[in-house]
């Protein structure tokens, strides 16, 4: 992380809506890949606040130096506990109503909460999550709340490093 001792993200293993499984962090993909994880229904619409503008800048490059960054994206809404009940009718109202665009950017996954919380420091449920990670595994960065264009601007810099 940025100003601190980078950390290795955990793996995470999910599915996207068309039933792909993808496992982060992703070995042999791009250089970068950002991963926002969001673990209840209050921290969801603001981790989908996020979908668009990082797609359009990451992914569909679009901007001023959008053909510069090599970076997987994908955002992950975590079923836990009680939770995994709704993981079923989610990922079926998602697939009904998601941007094919995104549908590949988005993976669905069940996980004991309580290591992932306490490895990557997300004390706060009700607020989404991000990091930057390296080929290696390592988290280079992290943010966590709402978007913003001061925070997507922050990951961006780092991938023009």
């Amino acid at each position: 992380m940025v100003g601190a001792q980078a950390q290795t993200f955990p793996d995470i293993t999910g599915e996207t809506a068309t039933g792909k499984t993808v496992s982060l962090p992703r070995a042999g993909g791009a250089p970068w890949t950002l991963v926002g994880l969001a673990y209840s229904q209050k921290a969801s619409p603001l981790l989908e606040e996020w979908y668009e503008p990082a797609y359009l800048r990451f992914v569909a490059k679009h901007g001023l130096f959008a053909g510069t960054y090599n970076v997987d994206v994908y955002f992950v809404p975590l079923f836990a506990g009680v939770n995994k009940a709704a993981y079923e009718p989610s990922l079926k109202k998602f697939r009904k109503s998601a941007s094919p665009d995104i549908v590949e950017h988005v993976v669905f996954s069940k996980v004991d909460l309580d290591p992932l919380k306490e490895t990557l420091g997300m004390s706060e449920k009700d607020i989404p999550y991000f990091f930057l990670i390296d080929a290696s595994g390592k988290v280079v960065y992290r943010t966590q709340g709402a978007f913003t264009d001061a925070k997507l601007e922050a990951i961006e810099d780092l991938l023009m490093d």
